[in-house]
């Protein structure tokens, strides 16, 4: 069984896919419901359901983000657990897991636009944006850190969509409609599975590489610090 995991955003998107078939959970999390608090738990659940064990995970495929940078943590962070173990382990952007979302619920088909405009919340008046073919599904450009005030501009007149909780900010500044998912998170529980099967095919990473747009706090205020921290990690992966 390959275990899938996304922690990016408020919502905890879980998967367990195998060849006796697949397992889905999400969990909102918030005040006093934390990822750190409810990840491990709600894998046990969701091993529950499917009648398996801890030790029947084979490999872990990990959101690396962008997306909140506390939350992101704890989902490379757990999949990282795993590896010790000497489980394999993948990353898939937050992008991706979306575009397949698009491809999956059938609003990027033939009948649809098939190059669609992902656009996630970056918070501090911030998005993350990257175009994608759905089709593919590919990316068209590379991701990157915008100003909110800029992304009409930026879109013109080409499809795109956000989360359902970050779409009401952004859908008022842009004059074209957003692409609509009837139901988001079945549609983004049915694209972590597919990555689930995808994943293994692609080589192990160990360790993960979060996949940050934007400096964390601690590298804006000690630079140096930083330099010298990037510097050894990119050692000690080379070793």
């Amino acid at each position: 069984m390959i275990l899938g995991l996304d922690t990016a955003t408020e919502w905890v998107y879980l998967a367990l896919a195998g060849q006796g078939g697949s397992w889905t959970k999400k969990v909102l999390t918030g005040q006093g419901n934390s990822a750190s608090s409810v990840l491990l738990p709600s894998v046990d659940e969701l091993l529950h359901d499917a009648g398996a064990a801890r030790k029947d995970i084979k490999g872990v495929a990990a959101c690396v983000g962008p997306g909140g940078f506390t939350s992101l943590r704890v989902g490379v962070a757990t999949a990282e657990g795993f590896a010790i173990d000497g489980l394999s382990v993948w990353g898939f952007s937050a992008f991706e897991l979306r575009a397949r979302t698009l491809r999956l619920a059938s609003q990027a088909s033939a009948s649809g636009p098939k190059n669609v405009c992902v656009v996630l919340d970056g918070q501090r008046q911030e998005v993350f944006f990257q175009e994608w073919d759905t089709g593919v599904p590919k990316s068209i450009e590379p991701a990157a850190k915008i100003p909110l005030g800029q992304l009409p501009a930026i879109i013109g007149p080409r499809a795109w969509w956000a989360p359902e909780r970050f779409c009401g900010q952004v859908a008022p500044t842009i004059s074209s409609p957003p692409i609509a998912l009837e139901d988001e998170g079945m549609a983004t529980l049915a694209a972590l599975v597919e990555l689930c099967h995808i994943c293994p095919s692609r080589p192990p990473e160990n360790p993960l590489t979060p996949f940050y747009l934007r400096e964390t706090d601690a590298e804006i205020s000690f630079p140096e610090a930083s330099k010298h921290l990037k510097e050894e990690h990119r050692r000690g992966v080379a070793r």
